[in-house]
């Protein structure tokens, strides 16, 4: 029987926010012992990454590779609503993942040993937003 919850996280500004844990609880919770957990953000100015876990540089270095490829303010940018991050945001979006799947054993993630995972905020902004795990298998 699928297993189904959201999550709610607060996120300011460009960063990302380790939520391994988060989604750990909600995959032991769902009681399943051999299966997948798919992960998956409700926005379109956010996204999901699995890396690195134990250097903050990774993250860092990351951030800078999309802001060289995405910048903010483009005068070529047409939709602008909600400032000059807006459509960088929905660009830097579509370029990673709103969703990932990790594969579930013994009851836990089967993450390797330096992954994690994390909500990437694009925004330059507070922002709040909402992960769905839904966890299926045996």
């Amino acid at each position: 029987m699928p297993h189904q919850t959201t999550l709610a996280f607060s996120i300011f500004g460009r960063s990302s926010r380790n939520i391994t844990d988060a989604v750990a609880k909600a995959v032991a919770e769902s009681g399943v012992q051999c299966g997948l957990a798919h992960v998956f953000v409700q926005h379109t100015s956010c996204s999901l990454l699995i890396t690195e876990n134990a250097d903050p540089d990774v993250r860092h270095d990351l951030e800078t590779i999309l802001r060289r490829l995405v910048p903010d303010g483009d005068p070529a940018y047409r939709h602008d609503t909600e400032g000059p991050d807006d459509m960088a945001a929905h660009a830097r979006s579509m370029l990673t993942s709103t969703g990932i799947t990790v594969p579930v054993g013994g009851g836990k993630l089967l993450l390797g040993t330096w992954q994690g995972i994390f909500l990437w905020e694009h925004r330059t902004g507070e922002h709040h937003r909402s992960v769905v795990v839904t966890v299926m298998g045996d």
